[in-house]
């Protein structure tokens, strides 16, 4: 059976083979999924397209199931991690997640030997757990700044394209790491990670993979991604660079007792260096609720992408290499084997006692919704692409759907990533489905929403200072007290048109640490706040945030 030869609910990017050895019909598949039920209930060859035209007033889109996931995840084929990948995804299954990408940092190692067998371990991972979508992923280290995910669609060529790419325009093996002002080396290795990027969309344009995403990991931890490097990525391609974490993984590094006085939330434990862009406070340097300052100051830089009119996803993700708590620890090396001539660590081996960690398992405490209209590694990547993604900690919530509309219209409107265009002055309500956790999670809580917090931004297009952080015009304009709400309940918010195009996002939290935020109390009067360090329990500040919908006003 040829692709085109696929029934219509099948996902390309699974080979038919893979279908029959999993005995994959399309019931068998959707009854593994378990949570699709009602969103896929619509039809097969009905399901609508994944992503929306919205080219008339009011727009459209499709009903929608979210599937949960970490593109951030390590093995034992990254030289600082420590477990198999049979250990992460049975970890991931637990915790329920849906999809994940095992992104191991570049190394020569890893080029040289562990990216072949890594695919290997892959293949037999996705044989083992038919009910995850497991990608094969590269933690990019981007010349002259961060680090980025990087993965592909299944197909042939994935494991060819990460190591081609790894090889060609890795900033850590070429040696183009330097991004500071001083450096003579800087304007090379920032052009040398847009040249990057736009040779993965012509990989993506020929057809020689199906897909691939970018997606920036930890931006501010050492304060080297600058606005304009940020706004360079994407628009070197911006259906490659999609996004960036909004949250980090090691969640638990500030745990009271555990890693010391100094420590905090997502390892963000770091000063202004040479390397640091200079425009960035050395409060950006903290996280805020376990967020990143880039996400978590209302009018801060991911507000000031926004306002260009511009989708920039967020994501969050364990990027687990040693999960606190665990009892395992690295096995021992073979005489004269090391990661550059084997690109695997020896398997874990279990010691009783407690090791040294930061992060928690895949899908234990943070955790990216992604939602489809079918299930599979295309879908996922579409989902994301598309915008329509909002994340938690701790389990907040069960379930988030939002839908913003025009009073007028009879249909549902459009959702997170999405487009409405309406006329100046017109009526328009944004309808927020909550659903509150149903169960305790990983600590033994039953989380609780205090409360929804709606922020609006307007847009005003390209930005003439392309290093600019600030979004001056974008502040929460409406909380909603939801304290004491169980069940499935929809929030209707009424909004107005106004004069100009905007943008809507939401955040909430348990409302167990808030504060003005760092932009004002006028702006932001209840936001997420930096902890003590040292004293960082994540379980006892969580929070949701969702991506935005665009509003578009035309003359009326």
């Amino acid at each position: 059976m040829t692709e085109q030869q696929l029934p219509s609910w099948a996902d390309p990017a699974v080979s038919p083979a893979d279908l029959d050895a999993q005995g994959m019909s399309r019931r068998g598949l959707l009854r593994r999924a378990g949570l699709f039920g009602a969103a896929f209930a619509l039809g097969s060859a009905a399901t609508p397209a994944l992503a929306s035209t919205g080219r008339g007033l009011g727009g459209d889109d499709p009903r929608l199931a979210y599937l949960v996931g970490d593109h951030h995840v390590h093995s034992v084929y990254s030289h600082d991690a420590k477990y198999t990948f049979s250990q992460q995804a049975q970890a991931a299954a637990r915790f329920g997640l849906d999809w994940m990408v095992f992104n191991e940092h570049s190394n020569f190692g890893h080029a040289s030997y562990g990216a072949k067998l890594e695919h290997a371990e892959i293949l037999k991972a996705r044989r083992e757990n038919p009910r995850q979508l497991i990608f094969q992923g590269l933690e990019w280290y981007i010349p002259a700044a961060e680090h980025a995910t990087v993965f592909a669609a299944p197909g042939r060529h994935e494991t060819d394209l990460l190591t081609r790419f790894e090889l060609a325009y890795d900033g850590k093996l070429l040696g183009y790491d330097k991004g500071g002002a001083a450096d003579a080396d800087t304007a090379r290795n920032q052009a040398h990670a847009v040249k990057a990027i736009k040779w993965l969309a012509e990989q993506r344009r020929t057809g020689y993979v199906d897909d691939v995403l970018v997606l920036a990991n930890h931006p501010l931890r050492l304060g080297i991604d600058s606005p304009y490097e940020i706004r360079d990525w994407r628009d070197a391609a911006p259906e490659i660079v999609i996004g960036m974490e909004g949250a980090p993984g090691a969640q638990g590094a500030a745990i009271p007792g555990w890693r010391g006085a100094t420590s905090i939330r997502g390892e963000y434990e770091n000063k202004p260096s040479a390397q640091s862009w200079a425009g960035y406070p050395a409060d950006a340097y903290l996280t805020y609720g376990g967020f990143d300052w880039a996400t978590a100051t209302v009018g801060g830089l991911w507000d000031a992408m926004l306002s260009e009119g511009r989708l920039f996803t967020i994501t969050t993700n364990s990027d687990n290499h040693r999960t606190v708590f665990d009892t395992w620890k690295n096995g021992d090396w073979l005489p004269g084997q090391n990661f550059d001539n084997t690109g695997k660590l020896p398997d874990p081996v279990n010691t009783d006692t407690p090791q040294p960690g930061s992060d928690f398992w895949p899908g234990e405490f943070s955790r990216t919704h992604v939602g489809v209209t079918r299930y599979g590694y295309r879908a996922v990547m579409a989902g994301l692409r598309a915008g329509r993604v909002w994340l938690d900690h701790g389990h907040l919530l069960d379930g988030l759907d939002v839908r913003l509309k025009r009073d007028c219209d009879h249909g549902d409107g459009v959702t997170l990533g999405g487009r409405l265009r309406v006329r100046k002055g017109e009526r328009i309500t944004l309808n927020v489905t909550v659903t509150t956790a149903s169960r305790v999670n990983a600590q033994g809580i039953l989380p609780q929403l205090a409360h929804v917090d709606v922020i609006r931004g307007a847009v005003r297009g390209r930005v003439g200072d392309r290093a600019t952080w600030q979004a001056p015009d974008t502040r929460v304009v409406q909380t909603k007290d939801v304290s004491g709400r169980k069940g499935t309940y929809t929030l209707r918010i009424p909004l107005t048109g106004g004069d100009e195009s905007f943008y809507v996002r939401l955040r909430g939290s348990d409302g167990k640490r808030n504060g003005a935020g760092y932009l004002g109390a006028s702006i932001d009067p209840h936001g997420p706040i930096t902890h003590e360090p040292g004293n960082g329990d994540p379980w006892a500040d969580t929070w949701f945030y969702s991506n935005p919908i665009f509003v578009d006003v035309v003359g009326s």
